[in-house]
């Protein structure tokens, strides 16, 4: 059996899902036709059943593709921070420190201390922030650079390790 790059096999899973979309859209133009009333229907281009079992191999294809990729992010690790992690999970923490960082860096966009309108006129009242906002940029900064390396780290290992898939129908 071929082998391919777990990075391969996921960009090959996006084109197998369009490759699905297409011949769907392929059955709804083959299924009907226009004819004059007496006239047989003519056939332009495949019949339906050729595209159904088409789809039918690349929807197969899709689902043993999908699994080796989940086979291959649960049974491979990156480090990051001196701990181990499987794929699967480095690709969650990396999308919980994206959100982490996105955030910080709005808490970031505060100001310490602003004037609060009220519906009176006779009392003043401030908008304070309980943390201090110049931390929370730093902060932001700081976690946007982990999920960088942590993304940069899963990307290499996804050119390291390969499953065992024939792609040579797709690419």
């Amino acid at each position: 059996m071929k082998k391919i790059p777990l990075a391969e096999g996921v960009k090959l899973k996006s084109i197998l899902t369009k490759k699905i979309q297409e011949l769907i859209n392929e059955i709804h133009q083959v299924s009907h036709t226009v004819v004059e009333k007496g006239q047989e229907p003519k056939s332009s281009g495949r019949t339906i059943a050729e595209v159904e079992a088409e789809l039918a191999q690349v929807r197969k294809d899709s689902r043993i593709l999908d699994k080796l990729i989940y086979r291959a992010n649960i049974d491979n690790s990156v480090t990051f921070k001196d701990e181990e992690f499987a794929i699967v999970e480095a690709i969650e923490l990396a999308s919980q420190l994206r959100a982490e960082a996105s955030l910080c860096k709005h808490l970031g966009q505060s100001e310490k201390e602003t004037l609060y309108h009220s519906a009176s006129d006779s009392i003043i009242f401030y908008n304070v922030a309980l943390f201090d906002p110049a931390e929370y940029r730093k902060r932001a900064i700081e976690l946007e650079k982990e999920a960088h390396r942590l993304s940069n780290s899963i990307n290499a290992k996804n050119y390291q390790v390969e499953i065992e898939f024939d792609d040579s129908a797709y690419v």
